[in-house]
């Protein structure tokens, strides 16, 4: 299949050659396989990768879509059982693999998170402390209550002064 967009290629391999290696040793060569093995498995395995993207964007474009999805490559590949189950269960596991982070994720996990940001706020003292420190932090809180104050004051104002252009 011709390529719709041509583009330089980078010279040289796309993959780590220890990866290649395992590959081919996985699959039954010598545990040293030569570097022109390893040089033309790369070629094929990006040539592949390429032209299944090509394909999936095709199928894309033919539902008139500018992005690729999932499916594309489903529909593309619906003709491999092998392969199409193969992504079925890669994307299967996935699923799976977010409910079981979603579920250990509990809610012990936001109250530490919770107390870490109260502590950054207190500029580093736990909730806890002597009571200089807590007389200190209710100024402090008083002054932020009038600024407050101030604001709703403020919005008041503005809201009596909307409410009479109404009328």
């Amino acid at each position: 299949m011709t390529e719709p967009r041509m583009r330089l290629r980078q010279k040289g391999q796309q993959f780590p050659t220890t990866d290649l290696e395992a590959y081919l040793v996985a699959f039954g060569d010598d545990r040293d396989p030569l570097p022109e093995t390893v040089k033309v498995l790369d070629e094929i395995v990006t040539d592949f990768i390429i032209e299944t993207c090509h394909e999936a964007a095709a199928c894309a474009s033919y539902s008139r879509r500018a992005k690729i999805k999932v499916d594309d490559f489903k529909f593309m590949l619906r003709r491999d059982p092998i392969k199409l189950g193969r992504i079925s269960e890669l994307l299967s596991m996935d699923k799976d693999l977010k409910k079981k982070r979603k579920a250990f994720d509990t809610d012990e996990g936001t109250v530490a998170r919770a107390r870490d940001r109260d502590k950054d706020k207190d500029g580093g003292k736990d909730k806890e402390g002597t009571a200089e420190e807590g007389e200190g932090s209710l100024a402090a809180g008083t002054e932020g209550g009038e600024r407050k104050k101030k604001r709703k004051t403020g919005k008041g104002a503005r809201d009596d002064s909307e409410s009479v252009r109404g009328r």
